[in-house]
């Protein structure tokens, strides 16, 4: 099962044979009676599907609920502190009481581990569909750019309290095109569509705005990229993923269990986000593409 904001990157990554997508903020949020008799239909579609075993990583009281109901003989649910129904799952051996000082993909792993399922890999690699990844060759080569260092930088970042300021990253985008090596790409989301008039002339020459595009194209682009600049958001878990070096501009407290699990990783946290400096950034964008 998948929110709606990752049932496109399970598609993209080939891990399941099939999905169930649930909108968890529109079953909180939206009309009562619909968002019940939606649980419902939900609720009966998993029970049709007779499952064997249920596993629950994110374990909430609502999807233990759910795991419970859906009928399944075995049910494996993570152990977190006042967040999970223990005595809903009945899986013979059980997993240790979630460690809120591990990463979040050790939590998970060690849910696993009651499987029989050891010393798995941290990390993983998502390869973009060929289509998307030909649209992305071809818009590079449409632009002279595809022998290029290539360089994203990443203007959004959930909210705008925490986005580094614009002005900023027209510095560092003149500061990066210097070097006749690299080619600097802008890069936003749908969330940030207000941000997109005038940008082409607030950066010139030193940067292409990449147009809007669908999830399978944007990881594609992402993969041509030797460094992306981002924010603490979900671009720079598909950056990473993608196997783009990072450099992330995070906030002085921000906790670390969500950070990306790669070595070309360059975490700025030093100091508030708004005194990052542009010389940091491009620093650590050197340090990663040379």
């Amino acid at each position: 099962m998948s929110g709606t904001s990752t049932e496109e990157m399970i598609r993209i990554g080939d891990v399941a044979d099939e999905q169930i997508a649930i909108d968890r903020v529109k079953l909180r949020d939206g009309n009562r009676f619909e968002s019940i008799a939606e649980m419902g239909r939900i609720l009966k579609d998993v029970r049709r599907r007779k499952f064997d075993l249920v596993i629950d990583l994110n374990s909430l009281y609502e999807t233990n609920l759910l795991g419970f109901l859906s009928g399944a003989k075995h049910r494996l649910f993570a152990n977190r502190d006042r967040r999970s129904i223990d005595r809903l799952s009945n899986f013979p051996v059980k997993p240790p009481t979630e460690d809120k000082t591990k990463h979040h993909t050790d939590r998970y792993l060690a849910v696993l581990e009651a499987l029989g399922l050891n010393n798995l890999d941290r990390t993983v690699t998502i390869t973009p569909p060929a289509e998307s990844v030909e649209n992305a060759r071809s818009y590079l080569k449409e632009r002279g750019i595809e022998n290029k260092t290539l360089i994203g930088l990443f203007l959004g970042a959930g909210h705008p309290t925490r986005r580094w300021s614009i002005e900023n990253f027209v510095e560092v985008a003149e500061r990066l095109s210097k070097d006749a090596r690299y080619q600097v790409l802008i890069f936003l989301g749908p969330e940030e569509r207000d941000l997109r008039d005038g940008l082409d002339e607030l950066f010139g020459d030193t940067a292409i705005v990449v147009d809007e595009m669908p999830l399978s194209d944007f990881l594609a682009m992402l993969s041509f990229l030797t460094v992306l600049v981002v924010g603490d958001t979900g671009p720079m878990h598909l950056g990473a993923v993608a196997g783009t070096g990072i450099v992330l501009l995070s906030e002085i407290s921000s906790p670390t269990f969500f950070r990306p699990l790669i070595n070309n990783l360059r975490v700025l946290d030093d100091r508030p986000l708004v005194q990052i400096t542009v010389d940091q950034v491009v620093s650590a964008v050197s340090e990663l593409a040379n």
